[in-house]
């Protein structure tokens, strides 16, 4: 395991210089001089709306994000802003225990529900991630609680009352997405079976040369939909018009994020996006982003209301853990793995 040990056992030493292990080949740097501002140009959405008069106008501004952007952020969203502390802070202090204590968590086998480790996939990949994460399966909540961390103290508590306030969350928005397409309003809730959420912490150290690496690189979330919280700290960035467009935090919302099933199932209405998170050299920064998705043998296509003549199925059916299983052979690409199940007609 010494070889694959958390990126924070590495910085102990206090490196002054990316170890080549993290070093991207200069092809595929970040070019953080070429990133754009978002200057307020990613919707932010009032959820209040959803439960007022409003509506149709709210879910039309909901269809228009995940046309035009795949990305969305929302305000009164239901999560109180003490929740919100409660959770980050409970990150934070996670990731502050001794190593001893966090490696108790440390697993390179991504089938287990609940493990501590770094980067993306250790065994496959060839560049290291500069980032360490904690993933949580936790839903349903009972079939999970009992092999988080017990440390910090209220991890448990905190954690479960924030990832069941998400879940409520983002059933309200799968509700407004379904209206957005013109389906039944509990379409895809149904379409998921079981369903499965899971969550990151993701924690990014200071970087010494944040030019030369990725706390992720460009990606699309191989789920339905992620709910992101992030901290004070820029990191996420969008691809828009092959730009990269930086997203400052705004305090006391989330970011919603379309991930690749949701593209299927609106037969390519709306999008997939590819994002990244990259790092700086002055500030540690948290995010913690919450998957919802499928279960494993959900079977996954094209809505049938949204496939006629002029817009016939662009993916053939599929289980979401067959696309799972070739999302993570591969790996963090720039190519999503959407294109190996489009049909010949696509």
């Amino acid at each position: 395991m010494a070889s694959t040990k958390l990126l924070l056992a590495d910085l102990a030493s206090g490196v002054r210089h990316v170890p080549s292990k993290y070093i991207r080949p200069v092809s595929d740097r970040p070019n953080l001089s070429d990133v754009h501002k978002s200057d307020g140009s990613i919707r932010l959405i009032d959820l209040k709306g959803l439960r007022s008069p409003n509506r149709a106008l709210v879910i039309k501004q909901i269809g228009q994000a995940c046309q035009t952007d795949g990305f969305f952020q929302v305000k009164n969203h239901g999560l109180p802003d003490e929740m919100i502390n409660s959770i980050m802070r409970t990150a934070r202090e996670f990731f502050k225990l001794p190593e001893s204590e966090r490696l108790k968590c440390y697993s390179n086998d991504p089938t287990k529900t609940t493990r501590l480790s770094t980067s993306f996939n250790v065994k496959t990949e060839k560049v290291s991630n500069w980032r360490d994460f904690l993933r949580l399966h936790c839903y349903p909540l009972a079939d999970y609680i009992q092999e988080w961390p017990c440390n910090p103290p209220l991890f448990r508590k905190n954690v479960s009352e924030y990832s069941t306030s998400v879940r409520r969350l983002v059933l309200t928005l799968l509700e407004a997405i379904s209206e957005s397409l013109g389906l039944k309003r509990d379409y895809i809730e149904k379409t998921l079976s079981k369903q499965g959420q899971h969550m990151a912490m993701n924690y990014y150290p200071p970087c010494p040369q944040p030019e030369l690496t990725y706390g992720l690189p460009g990606h699309t979330d191989p789920n339905l939909i992620t709910i992101l919280l992030q901290d004070h700290v820029p990191g996420l960035q969008v691809l828009r018009n092959g730009k990269w467009i930086a997203i400052n935090p705004i305090p006391s919302t989330f970011i919603v994020n379309i991930g690749d099933q949701m593209q299927v199932i609106s037969n390519d209405r709306y999008k997939s996006v590819l994002h990244r998170a990259v790092v700086n050299s002055y500030e540690e920064r948290i995010s913690i982003p919450t998957f919802y998705c499928p279960s494993p043998d959900a079977v996954i296509g094209p809505a049938k209301d949204l496939i006629d003549p002029d817009h016939p199925a662009a993916y053939r059916e599929f289980t979401y853990a067959e696309y799972y299983e070739k999302f993570w052979d591969r790996g963090l690409a720039k190519e999503c793995c959407l294109d190996l199940f489009k049909t010949s007609t696509a």
